[in-house]
């Protein structure tokens, strides 16, 4: 009889924890499993919301809404945790930039996702909202050895008229109203070309160092509105290079305290790009309505350098006035010296 009463046990037993593992049709995905689970990934019994060797969910979603989620967490990565560092990020960098260097790394965006994430997001923004490369105004300083659009509407004219003029008997009047009417318009053609009206625009620049002018400089001349496109596309996807670019003159600020290494200002420069990007987007969606422009303008003009000076001194622990005197320097000469380099570095890429 005990041996029948622990078969009977065993089997009760064995019925439940199948109904816990698997759940019946309409309990696929409880959310908070209650007792034991196996993990459908790697097989592991446990209990709680995720397997402790592999790391599934004990909740296995099954709906259309779980796609935007499966998106958002496996192509960017971000998950909850945007939440989390957006309003430090905005309102207290300082204290995102600490917090995160000192090892609080599961509940914040990492700094290179963060700065992936933002940089896409803006130049997303500035395709919608009509933001490009201005080739007519590179055009004008560089000049171009292709045709203007008068000179394209006055040779598509002309074009039309030989092939009328081809098509007709040797002999027929036609022919000389048409010789006429090209001969004017090959006047025209040529005072639309003429450097005169555009002498005073067009930017001469020579540097002297023969393969820098070969390379880069002629080939802006050539074809400005070109090399304009390709110094847009390569700065969406050479963005990173501020980074690298940015570091030495940050560690130089701080080289006799030891304390701050490399990965720190590593870690500053990211989350401080990931802002700027931030507030190009929020500009340029300003600057789309009625005299957004002037906003925009002031908004840059107070956030970035507020911005800077906070995370200075909270990530830095700095005094006001190492604050303000490390803020100078970047202001004034770090950024438009990285800026300069880089713009320099997209130009030569773009020349091959």
């Amino acid at each position: 009889m005990s041996g029948l009463g622990e078969g009977i046990g065993a089997a009760i037993e064995g019925s439940l924890l199948a109904r816990a593992v698997e759940p019946r049709a309409g309990e696929l995905g409880s959310h908070s499993p209650a007792g034991l689970v196996t993990c459908a990934n790697c097989g592991t019994s446990f209990h709680g919301h995720f397997c402790p060797e592999c790391g599934q969910k004990a909740h296995i979603h099954r709906s259309l809404a779980a796609i935007g989620h499966d998106i958002m967490h496996g192509v960017l990565h971000l998950d909850g945790k945007l939440w989390e560092t957006l309003p430090l990020l905005t309102f207290k960098p300082g204290e995102l930039t600490r917090r995160y260097i000192a090892g609080e790394r599961a509940k914040f965006v990492s700094p290179m996702a963060m700065f992936l994430f933002t940089v896409f997001a803006m130049f997303a923004v500035f395709q919608m909202v009509g933001i490009g490369a201005p080739t007519d105004i590179a055009n004008d300083l560089f000049g171009s050895d292709g045709d203007n659009p008068v000179q394209t509407e006055v040779r598509s004219q002309m074009e039309a008229l030989e092939k009328e003029r081809a098509s007709l008997p040797a002999k027929s009047p036609r022919r000389a109203e048409i010789d006429n009417e090209l001969k004017g318009l090959n006047l025209v053609f040529a005072k639309a070309g003429s450097p005169s009206d555009k002498a005073d625009k067009v930017v001469s620049v020579n540097t002297g160092i023969p393969w820098f002018d070969k390379v880069l400089l002629e080939k802006w001349k050539k074809n400005p509105g070109l090399m304009l496109y390709k110094l847009q596309a390569n700065g969406y996807k050479f963005s990173w290079l501020l980074i690298p670019l940015s570091v030495p003159f940050l560690w130089i600020m701080f080289a006799w305290r030891r304390q701050f290494k490399a990965y720190d200002h590593a870690v500053f420069v990211t989350y401080s790009l990931s802002f700027m990007s931030l507030l190009f987007i929020v500009m340029s969606i300003l600057s789309t309505i009625p005299n957004g422009g002037g906003w925009a303008a002031l908004l840059f003009l107070i956030a970035v350098p507020l911005h800077l000076y906070k995370q200075l001194r909270q990530a830095y622990g700095l005094s006001r006035f190492s604050a303000l005197w490390r803020l100078s320097v970047l202001l004034l000469f770090s950024m438009q010296i990285v800026l300069t380099l880089f713009v320099i570095i997209l130009g030569l890429l773009g020349a091959f």
